[in-house]
């Protein structure tokens, strides 16, 4: 038997897409059998040992796919191996301090107290103003808020690579194959 991983998100205009993306992409070059999907299209996570969720933050808060499959799974969460990442502040600097400090919105935060996560990350995001809505624009001009890709490739590596090893890690002393 060999560990499955879900990489599941929530993205708007596709930047946390592309997070997921990457971290399933290491995870495969790791021997991880892994499957990127966005979390509204996750029916299952009966065949999954170990779940990645992440989602764009917008206004301080995770996209409502992500909140309700984080809030409809919790259960077969906490029975697994699980990592939660956020995605979305931009400009320079560390990520979380972007955020003041938070890993999680709060609504989220009680549920992965109860599920207890291996790891919590925050990365940076991407404001494409060819993307985003007139509404938008508007509040992203009126909050001066910094556009551009500021995603950290090599962080996201990083973390997914120290992912990729707990994995093979809990394998090796469970008897499983990676």
């Amino acid at each position: 038997m060999s560990i499955q991983v879900l990489v599941a998100y929530a993205t708007k205009y596709g930047a946390t897409a592309e997070i997921a993306e990457k971290i399933g992409e290491v995870l495969r070059q790791a021997g991880l059998q892994t499957d990127v999907l966005p979390a509204a299209r996750v029916k299952d996570l009966t065949p999954y040992q170990a779940v990645v969720l992440g989602s764009a933050v917008y206004i301080g808060k995770w996209r409502k796919e992500a909140a309700k499959f984080l809030q409809a799974n919790e259960k077969m969460l906490a029975e697994r191996q699980v990592w939660l990442f956020s995605s979305g502040p931009t400009g320079e600097g560390e990520p979380a301090e972007l955020l003041q400090g938070w890993r999680l919105p709060k609504a989220q935060q009680t549920i992965a107290d109860r599920i207890q996560p291996r790891d919590v990350a925050v990365f940076q995001g991407n404001v494409n103003m060819n993307k985003v809505n007139f509404i938008e624009k508007w509040i992203i001009k009126n909050v001066k808020a910094p556009v551009g890709d500021f995603r950290d490739w090599e962080a996201i590596t990083a973390w997914a690579t120290t992912i990729a090893a707990a994995l093979k890690e809990a394998a090796q002393t469970s008897g499983v194959d990676s």
